[in-house]
């Protein structure tokens, strides 16, 4: 494992932007998974980021919002959209914390084409809704297309106080600044950049779902660890780097694409 000294704490600058987005009404659930039940589905160069040696999987269900390229303003339909993903929390040997998709339910089906057959993520066509009432903010999904077709979520949470000072297992939970993928043979870490998450504690009031175990994890046992809000934040996502072990001459070097 990499010592957390040097693993990457805040998001390095994104130069030049190739996608905006913003992501809206969040609400992160998390359960703790012992780190050898899900190495397998890290790709290579790449192994389970853990807190005190426990790893998460965690349920993000939010809205996608202002999905545009550089500028322009993005088409009307295909700009704003539920999704729900199941992710794993990773960090390769350059000290870059990212996720790992496991799953991702979007409601557009233009999206998930391009995200499942262009970034080879595993992107699902869903039937999705949030809404909100006061405080109380619910979540359903139905996946129609791709992956296991009984999967679902629903989810009903209330927002309460904001929290001042994140805990240090919030903060891993939540600060990562990029996704590795397995593309095209190699591993592809695709950086982000926002600002800090506007944290605020919740109360689970519902959860009804089975799309952690579609995921290929052992469902959790218990309510989830932690529970979160964040009204959002805008992100923009940089150009994708790949580790490359290159031998010329009978010595390996190493170097950044």
């Amino acid at each position: 494992m990499i010592p957390e000294a040097v693993t990457q704490l805040s998001p390095r600058p994104v130069r030049r932007a190739t996608l905006l987005q913003n992501w809206n009404d969040v609400t992160f659930l998390h359960w703790p998974v012992d780190p050898a039940r899900v190495t397998k589905f890290f790709p290579d160069g790449t192994w389970p980021d853990t807190a005190d040696g426990v790893t998460y999987v965690g349920l993000v269900l939010f809205k996608m919002e202002r999905v545009r390229l550089p500028g322009e303003p993005g088409l009307p339909y295909l700009r704003t959209f539920c999704e729900t993903n199941v992710r794993l929390y990773s960090v390769d040997k350059s000290g870059r914390r990212g996720v790992v998709f496991r799953s991702l339910d979007a409601e557009r089906l233009p999206p998930v084409l391009v995200g499942r057959f262009g970034a080879r993520l595993p992107y699902s066509w869903s039937k999705m809704r949030l809404s909100r009432r006061r405080d109380n903010v619910a979540y359903t999904s139905q996946r129609r297309w791709f992956g296991a077709r009984s999967a679902s979520a629903r989810a009903l949470v209330s927002v309460r106080e904001r929290l001042g000072d994140p805990s240090p297992l919030e903060h891993f939970l939540t600060a990562r600044w990029g996704l590795h993928v397995r593309w095209r043979g190699r591993t592809v870490y695709l950086p982000n950049e926002h600002g800090e998450w506007p944290l605020h504690r919740a109360k689970l009031l519902a959860l009804d779902e089975n799309l952690v175990e579609a995921a290929g994890i052992a469902r959790p046992a218990g309510p989830p660890v932690s529970v979160l809000y964040s009204p959002g934040v805008t992100v923009r996502f940089g150009f994708p780097a790949v580790e490359v072990a290159e031998t010329f001459s009978g010595l390996t070097a190493k170097c950044l694409r």
